[in-house]
């Protein structure tokens, strides 16, 4: 008997053992290494350092082997498909076919690390300094954004009179005046401001008879819409009422915006808003003011200009000045 029962416990006993290695095992495979950076072109200004889109980038730690590449604002993130001992080394490779290639070799602490390149073919400053088209710094961006305004059309008046003989009992027979004793009339009146139009600042008053002893309903008359009802009630004498609202057109324009960009070294940066429309670039171009339509492909005849959105859907522009192209009064 206790032979069977200690081969049992055997059994249990084993049957955990194994359940909680392979719990183990799955709980090892399922721990990942994230490794978030950003590429940067290399330059001691910071103000220059300009985020590199398209970067190639290849991680591994000599057993894995993980392929990325950067977005629009040169952030990249590699993720390695298992737990790394802290302080072990993973190779970085940066790959793109403008800069020069870089290795880096990083340790998976959860750091976040910056990857320099540099362009392979440098600014020549002596050649950007004998560039025969010239362009004045002093850009203006200017673009659209919809704005709803309005037109005023006119205004809209009617009179109309609510007949009633005061101090007759109400009998509980409605209308009635509001405590109910004296026996009331009602009459409605419609304004309609016509097609596409809308009416605004609705007013009604009461203008001659017993004014004290009537009511206009709603009270509230704060309202837009192409019509309007108002509904009036006397329970005294009969009273006249006069109901008025200004007539506007709605309409939907477009606001001329300007922007003014900031220039670092051969770059041309702005940012826009997410409703901007019409994005056109004016510069002086060899002494004479022209305006440049940018347009969704982003073409510049003097410079070669890329956008990426931040996670507020603003627009960040960059435009880089083309070869034969420098900056009016400017060594650069």
């Amino acid at each position: 008997m206790r032979r069977r029962r200690r081969a049992v416990w055997v059994v249990v006993l084993a049957g955990a053992i194994a359940a909680a290695a392979v719990l183990s095992v799955k709980y090892v495979r399922s721990r990942k290494t994230i490794i978030d950076g950003a590429v940067i072109t290399a330059n001691r200004d910071p103000r220059k350092q300009r985020p590199v889109a398209g970067v190639e980038i290849t991680a591994t730690d000599g057993i894995s082997v993980v392929r990325t590449s950067s977005d629009p604002s040169g952030q990249f993130t590699i993720t390695l498909p298992k737990r790394i001992f802290r302080g072990h080394l993973v190779t970085l490779r940066f790959r793109h076919m403008d800069y020069e290639p870089l290795d880096m070799k990083v340790v998976a602490s959860g750091k976040l690390y910056v990857a320099e390149m540099v362009p392979i073919s440098p600014e020549n400053l002596l050649e950007r300094s004998l560039a025969t088209q010239t362009i004045s710094p002093n850009v203006t961006v200017r673009y659209t954004v919809k704005t709803a305004t309005v037109v005023d059309v006119g205004t809209t008046v009617k009179a109309f009179v609510v007949p009633n003989d005061g101090n007759a009992p109400c009998s509980e027979r409605p209308p009635c005046s509001p405590d109910g004793k004296w026996k009331a009339s009602e009459n409605s009146i419609t304004l309609d401001a016509g097609p596409e139009n809308e009416l605004r600042n609705f007013r009604a008053s009461c203008i001659a008879g017993p004014c004290p002893f009537t009511k206009i309903d709603p009270s509230d008359l704060d309202q837009a819409g192409s019509t309007v009802t108002v509904t009036a009630t006397a329970w005294s004498d009969t009273a006249t009422f006069l109901a008025e609202a200004e007539v506007v057109h709605p309409m939907i324009s477009d606001l001329v915006r300007t922007s003014y960009p900031v220039v670092f070294g051969d770059a041309l940066n702005f940012t826009l808003p997410p409703a901007a429309e019409g994005v056109s670039l004016q510069a002086d171009l060899n002494g004479q003011s022209i305006v440049f339509p940018l347009g969704p492909d982003l073409i510049l005849t003097w410079a070669d200009c890329n956008v990426r959105e931040n996670p507020d859907q603003t627009r960040v522009y960059r435009c880089t000045l083309k070869p034969g192209y420098r900056w009016l009064h400017s060594a650069t």
